[in-house]
């Protein structure tokens, strides 16, 4: 009795895990799925009930998706929603032949596999600059990410800290092209690795 009691909780807590691995995944890329539907489509319309119907396939299908090794889990995921999302735009396109607005398929075969490339690129510039900011010492990353806040610029963060304005500005143009030249390396050396 309590080794069934036992198994059907971890079952439950095994389930909820895959769940919030997928929320998890799924609101990290977001946007990039969306802008890809967004590529396949001749217009806004729709893109946001193929957004919603590729989500709820996504999750129908999650317990299909097996990464290869887990540091792929956020390459693999995007290719594998963006697959299931050609899909989904193909259906919409079907369900609205009559409108004169819709691509053939060939058109969105052809425009999913040039933004497959695009998602992937933005991806891994994504990661390389998450990498090269977390390179930088906690105060400079601080100041960079502030500067880019909502609202925020570099004359107000002198005024708040008391800083020369002029210097500030410095020092941020530094800290980015520090940024640029790391994000430009590790893209350079992804490109030399394959």
């Amino acid at each position: 009795m309590n080794d069934d009691v036992e198994a059907v909780r971890q079952r439950r807590d095994e389930r909820e895990n895959r769940y919030n691995e997928f929320v998890g995944l799924l609101a990290r890329h977001d946007q990039s799925i969306r802008r890809f539907i967004r590529s396949l489509l001749p217009s806004r319309e729709g893109v946001d009930d193929v957004m919603q119907e590729t989500a709820l396939e996504c999750w129908k299908k999650y317990d299909s998706f097996q990464p290869g090794h887990p540091d792929d889990a956020t390459d693999e995921f995007i290719r594998w929603a963006c697959v299931i999302a050609r899909y989904k735009v193909l259906s919409w396109q079907r369900d609205r032949q009559r409108d004169r607005l819709v691509f053939r398929e060939s058109v969105v075969s052809k425009l999913a596999d040039e933004a497959i490339g695009h998602v992937q690129h933005r991806e891994r510039q994504r990661q390389a600059v998450e990498a090269c900011l977390d390179s930088l010492q906690v105060d400079d990353r601080r100041l960079v990410l502030s500067v880019h806040a909502p609202g925020q610029s570099v004359a107000r963060l002198a005024a708040e800290t008391g800083q020369q304005v002029r210097r500030l500005y410095s020092r941020v143009n530094a800290l980015r092209k520090r940024l640029l030249d790391c994000v430009q390396q590790r893209l350079a050396g992804e490109v030399a690795h394959g």
